[in-house]
């Protein structure tokens, strides 16, 4: 496999949204539908090109174009959600978002057929045919590839974070789970996932994409599914932690939650910062704080000698970074919280209608 070419790291701090959401009937439940939005009808122009499945029929995902201005990304996001619902609906579907549908049961659904994903299933077995998952990834631009690198590596630290104020998948396989974030850990299960090592420099990550492709680990760099990665495709810093969301506001405050991170990250390296020193497994126990307790949690500190809650560390970047959308995150109830809400006090039905996404246009 020919290298990467290092000049695709061309711009900062542009942004690129992929959502995944569930193709759903007319009683909010999973139903396999992608085969008709995406192969057998026309999408709407603004989708062409950025409307694709996911493993299950049911699970279908839409990138926005590359946004250079953050002013517009509502606008932009909008179009796209929008754009989607209506082409669902004029087909019969409707779309919902969370990062695991509540009344998905993996075994009554169907698989995509498309040869990447039925090797897939045929390499990893098990685990993948159960990943019933969606998700948030948020690329942000950066402009050299040592510095997406050393980004990637440092805002590992906050990945928990993130996950924690996006927790939304308390329910899988038609039970509670008793976590916040089911989706995350569901998601583990699969290879070359969660948490990754640091590299120390872009050098260093294009040496083991390259390795795991050789050595038929993966397909393609696609697989390296990790919660943060380079991406040597587009030339960004892909962050891949977050559930997914029906609600716009709450995708739009972790879109700019997680932009301003890299932008700081980035002027930091260039200011010739050192990178943090911390475990992999510290990381990983924050991880999975935040997979069990979402918003309740406390994290190891950077130093490694102490922890940290929540809402300190929202305060904390409140105060150095412009983050004007955290209070969608911070100041209502998480999307966990609400499902156990609505399935509690008003049932199955209540719950599913609850992850229903709307036009927002």
């Amino acid at each position: 496999m020919a290298t990467a070419p290092e000049d695709v790291f061309d711009r900062q701090g542009t942004l690129g949204i992929e959502e995944e959401f569930y193709v759903v009937d007319d009683h909010g439940r999973p139903v396999s539908g992608t085969d008709t939005l995406v192969y057998e009808t026309e999408p709407p122009a603004i989708l062409e090109d950025r409307l694709d499945h996911e493993l299950f029929k049911t699970v279908i995902e839409t990138q926005t174009p590359v946004i250079a201005d953050s002013a517009t990304a509502r606008d932009q996001l909008a179009a796209v959600r929008g754009a989607l619902v209506e082409h669902a609906r004029e087909h019969g579907f409707g779309i919902a978002a969370a990062g695991l549908h509540p009344a998905a049961k993996w075994r009554e659904l169907e698989h995509a057929e498309k040869p990447r994903y039925q090797a897939q299933l045929d390499r990893i077995q098990y685990p993948q045919h159960r990943n019933t998952t969606a998700g948030l990834h948020v690329h942000v631009g950066v402009d050299d590839p040592d510095k997406a690198v050393w980004v990637a590596n440092e805002i590992r630290w906050h990945l928990p974070v993130l996950l924690a104020l996006s927790a939304n998948s308390p329910y899988w396989n038609g039970f509670d789970t008793g976590l916040q974030s089911a989706r995350a850990k569901i998601f583990e299960g699969l290879p070359n996932t969660g948490m990754p090592s640091a590299f120390d420099s872009f050098e260093s990550f294009q040496t083991y994409e390259s390795r795991m492709i050789e050595t038929d680990s993966v397909d393609d760099r696609g697989e390296l599914w990790f919660d943060v990665r380079p991406h040597t495709g587009y030339g960004t810093v892909e962050v891949r932690t977050p559930d997914g969301q029906a609600s716009i506001d709450r995708v739009l405050a972790l879109v700019e939650y997680i932009q301003e991170l890299i932008v700081d990250l980035a002027a930091r390296y260039e200011d010739g910062e050192s990178g943090t020193d911390i475990r992999r497994e510290l990381l990983d126990e924050n991880k999975w704080r935040a997979i069990r307790y979402g918003r309740e949690t406390s994290f190891v500190t950077r130093d490694g000698e102490g922890t940290v809650d929540l809402e300190a560390v929202i305060q904390r970047d409140r105060d150095r970074l412009d983050l004007s959308r955290i209070e969608a995150l911070v100041g209502a109830e998480s999307g966990a919280e609400r499902q156990r809400r609505r399935k509690t006090q008003e049932g199955i039905d209540a719950l599913c209608e609850s992850v229903l996404v709307a036009d927002p246009r």
